[in-house]
């Protein structure tokens, strides 16, 4: 038996498995595969999610010769090439690039000019987040999809297919321990299955045990992913409940969660929900980002922990949170205002605040708005007090 996930790959759009919020006979993904109007397009998300199998099926549906690169390994004279040996055909070609969020600056520029006159087909795929990753330019030009761990009922139909290949049954523990481990990887599910039945066509429960000792993330199912840990983690830090926060911190550390997806939403926590009631909780999160990455598992268990302790003991505003909120809606729906002349880069009559001892009044905006309210909560307290200080109130 060679690769048995190869030889289960889905072929056409109709037999792909999963992804349903975006590949549903009625979304706008479907459509545009279906009608062969294929745009640029990024794929993000667990392994073993169908990010490559739908790249491929995109590509066969519509006949463009297929390219796949690696990010890692990927050199600039590769796609001048690609681009080169098609610009006179009538068929644009596609190229597939894994581990996108790999590709430097001066990668993504290259790309840029493809992009933008449809010389050929962009698709990647990362684990990543592309827009935190990819420029601004590359994903205005694309469109960005996530890729969501396989439900339950995703695994239940390729175990069954699988099955039906190797022509083999098998109990509901088996079923159960299969679907558990493999954390919604068809992939790693794919590759158990596989190597039990290299041991033994009649492989047992005690078998994929032994094989794989934990799993892969974190068991998770339709009702428990990864995304649904780090919410019910930074829910806990936002009620200060220190215990909650250490035990989902623990399930997503035991079940191999990256420490990048952890650090980063400590980030956003600390900023969103912490703020200025203690502006050091920041410093701390970004501290922990860079330490746990440097250190690695299993003892950035243990930066991470100090972190999360740190952050749920912290006292919680979301001043800074709602008053950028309030300011972005405001443009968002219209409001803009013209600046003031005299602060304006080519005017004069500005009036330098340290020549008047540090502050002096004048405005700077064309009209007043409320934005910003300290709610008089830690450090919080304490700049409200230094404010009032600086403008003499």
């Amino acid at each position: 038996m060679n690769d048995l996930a190869n030889i289960l790959r889905p072929k056409t759009i109709d037999e792909f498995i999963g992804q349903s919020h975006i590949l549903s006979h009625n979304s706008s993904l479907y459509k545009l595969i279906k009608t062969k109007q294929i745009p640029h397009l990024f794929f993000y998300g667990s392994p073993g999610t169908g990010k490559t199998t739908l790249a491929k099926i995109i590509a066969n549906s519509v006949d463009m010769q297929y390219y796949h690169f690696n990010a890692t390994t990927i050199k600039i004279e590769q796609i001048r090439d690609v681009i080169k040996k098609h610009q006179n055909a009538l068929i644009k070609p596609l190229i597939f690039i894994d581990e996108v969020h790999r590709l430097n600056k001066n990668q993504q520029e290259v790309l840029l000019p493809i992009m933008e006159n449809y010389q050929a087909i962009i698709i990647g795929a990362s684990t990543e987040n592309p827009f935190y990753t990819l420029t601004n330019a590359i994903r205005s030009r694309s469109f960005v999809f996530e890729f969501k761990p396989l439900l339950d009922c995703d695994l239940d139909t390729i175990i069954n297919k699988a099955f039906d290949k190797l022509n083999i049954s098998a109990n509901k523990e088996i079923y159960s321990f299969l679907k558990s481990s493999s954390a919604g990887d068809a992939r790693s599910l794919l590759n158990l299955i596989e190597f039990a039945y290299k041991i033994d066509k009649d492989f047992t429960l005690d078998t994929l045990k032994q094989l794989r000792t934990t799993s892969q993330t974190d068991g998770l199912n339709s009702k428990d992913s990864h995304y649904d840990l780090a919410s019910a983690m930074i829910k806990s830090l936002r009620g200060s409940d220190v215990d909650a926060s250490l035990y989902y911190l623990a399930r997503l550390i035991v079940g191999g969660e990256r420490i990048e997806f952890i650090t980063r939403r400590l980030m956003i926590f600390a900023s969103e929900d912490i703020g200025n009631a203690n502006p050091n909780a920041l410093n701390l999160a970004v501290s922990t980002h860079t330490a746990s990455i440097q250190v690695g598992y299993p003892e950035a268990r243990i930066i991470l922990a100090q972190c999360v302790v740190y952050l749920a003991s912290s006292p919680k505003s979301n001043s800074s949170y709602n008053a950028i909120n309030k300011a972005c809606d405001l443009i968002n729906n219209g409001t803009i205002l013209n600046i003031p002349k005299h602060i304006d880069s080519l005017a004069s009559g500005y009036k330098y605040p340290h020549d008047f001892g540090g502050y002096c009044k004048q405005e700077y905006l064309e009209k007043s708005l409320n934005l910003y309210e300290h709610k008089l909560i830690g450090f919080e307290k304490t700049l409200d007090e230094w404010l009032n200080k600086i403008k003499g109130n």
